[in-house]
């Protein structure tokens, strides 16, 4: 019982940070509440039993990547005119919105859960433990794809020092 309510009040709380996302009109107001709703994606990784995914959320998302996104809105300088109304679009967007949660709900509703496949059961993986099995994973069987996107990563690293040092 009391993990349902725990489970409703952040999910009350991620719905309501994440129509603020697109709701707000100063982009900083934008991005501290995707900052919240990546707190409550971390938050369900717990309640999922995945502690190294609410980790890396948390490390990754709402550290890194919202950091980053903060300073470029702050560089940007970024200002709202808040006399502009754009009801066509709000309005067009509200129908999409309405339109898409129709369909996840119906999916949600019509679907089976999924029943856990693989080499490792739930015993094992507890036993073992998330990080060690995922880093198993990624340096032998997704080496590959892992030195690929690390290697995309530096090239877009270096094309971004590139471009700031043609703006200086």
């Amino acid at each position: 019982m009391l993990e349902t309510l725990f489970f409703l009040i952040i999910t009350l709380i991620a719905i309501v940070s994440a129509i603020l996302v697109v709701a707000c009109r100063n982009p900083i107001n934008s991005a501290l509440s995707l900052i919240m709703t990546f707190f409550c994606l971390a938050t369900y990784y717990v309640m999922l039993d995945a502690p190294f995914m609410a980790a890396v959320q948390v490390m990754v998302y709402a550290g890194a990547i919202m950091v980053l996104m903060v300073f470029t809105i702050m560089l940007l300088n970024i200002r709202v005119d808040a006399t502009k109304q754009h009801f066509h679009k709000i309005v067009f967007g509200s129908i999409i919105g309405f339109f898409t949660l129709l369909n996840t709900v119906f999916v949600l509703v019509r679907s089976r859960a999924a029943v856990p496949t693989g080499p490792y059961s739930g015993e094992m993986i507890k036993r073992i433990g998330h990080t060690e099995l995922i880093g198993k994973e990624i340096f032998t069987n997704f080496l590959l794809p892992f030195e690929v996107t690390s290697i995309l990563l530096l090239v877009a690293i270096i094309g971004a020092v590139i471009l700031a040092k043609k703006k200086l």
